[in-house]
């Protein structure tokens, strides 16, 4: 039997409920079985839950984990019962103690990450490599403006911004958070609860305002993103935590300085199995390198998901969040 978190409604943490099912003798053609040991938790997995993104119900959530294969159906190629892997895509199911998943969607762990780093940095850390290697090239040297920098994903950009050596200006909320992220690597941190962060930006920029944004925030910083954006600038929006933009005229807000705008996900960057490589594999150096540190990471029980939710989507946590089945 597999113990996992099911949803049978959308709404809030109070949704969720520990249940059990039954598992089948044998894994399908080109799966494998899974014994988790950590679990991500993302905060698209409180979009699913409260149906800002619909899901069939009912469902497990849960889209990032690590742990060790324990059986393997036919097909499966280059990995071996007792490896530890790892992924962070579709389909959804991770929040549970074993589980079955498609073998060409896991990752081979290094020895040199544990299963609770690996779990915290898979999926925020290849958002960030797509974001900064293929969503945009960002450049040494170049400014550019990240919102929540002391989040999960954000952390994680100060350091690879430092690895390669581009300018990152971030937003946040507290004086605590602002030391967390420029000690990380952040170049410049606006504290967007006592600055005014498109004055600010400008100061730093010389009034040329940035190339590039990246934001994951949404309604709240929409705003100050579109205006710190230069003339053919790109707004990069990942993600909402704030909430959703709603009624956005393109020619009003996007015409005037002539902004690009996209809206991309790691599950379509990720697709081929040579990009899900490729970006692991950048990801694992930095990490092998010491120029990403796998630290601010909180641990929940898995029955205390509630708990993770609750305080992720309050803002009350920093770093990444994992549960232990």
């Amino acid at each position: 039997m597999a113990i996992e978190v099911l949803v049978k409604k959308t709404g809030g943490p109070e949704v969720m409920e520990i249940s059990q099912s039954k598992l089948s003798e044998n894994p399908e053609d080109n799966s494998v079985r899974i014994k988790h040991r950590a679990i991500g938790v993302n905060y698209i997995d409180t979009y699913h839950r409260d149906g800002t993104y619909p899901i069939q119900l009912p469902s497990v959530l849960g889209m990032e984990a690590v742990g060790e294969i324990i059986k393997k159906g036919d097909g499966v190629r280059g990995f071996s019962v007792g490896d530890r892997v790892g992924y962070a895509s579709l389909p959804l199911g991770s929040y549970c103690d074993v589980r079955d998943y498609p073998s060409d969607k896991i990752v081979k762990i290094p020895d040199y990450i544990s299963d609770v780093q690996a779990a915290s940095i898979l999926l925020k850390g290849m958002t960030v490599e797509y974001l900064f290697n293929r969503t945009y090239k960002l450049k040494a040297g170049e400014h550019f403006l990240f919102h929540a920098a002391a989040g999960g994903v954000g952390l994680l950009a100060c350091q690879w911004s430092k690895a390669i050596g581009a300018k990152m200006i971030g937003t946040v909320s507290t004086k605590e958070k602002a030391v967390l992220a420029k000690n990380l690597g952040c170049d410049y941190v606006i504290n967007y609860k006592e600055e005014n962060v498109v004055e600010k930006l400008m100061d730093i920029t010389n009034n040329k305002g940035v190339s590039v944004v990246y934001d994951g925030v949404g309604k709240d910083t929409f705003e100050n993103s579109i205006s710190s954006l230069q003339d053919r600038g790109l707004f990069v929006s990942f993600g909402q935590s704030s909430g959703m933009v709603n009624d956005v005229n393109l020619h009003k807000v996007f015409a005037p300085k002539n902004l690009f705008y996209t809206r991309p996900s790691l599950i379509v960057y990720n697709k081929k199995r040579e990009d899900l490589e490729k970006s692991v594999e950048s990801l694992f150096g930095l990490v092998k390198e010491k120029k990403i540190k796998t630290e601010n990471i909180k641990e929940y029980k898995l029955e205390d998901v509630g708990t993770a939710h609750q305080e992720l989507q309050n803002r009350k946590t920093v770093g990444s969040l994992v549960l232990i089945p």
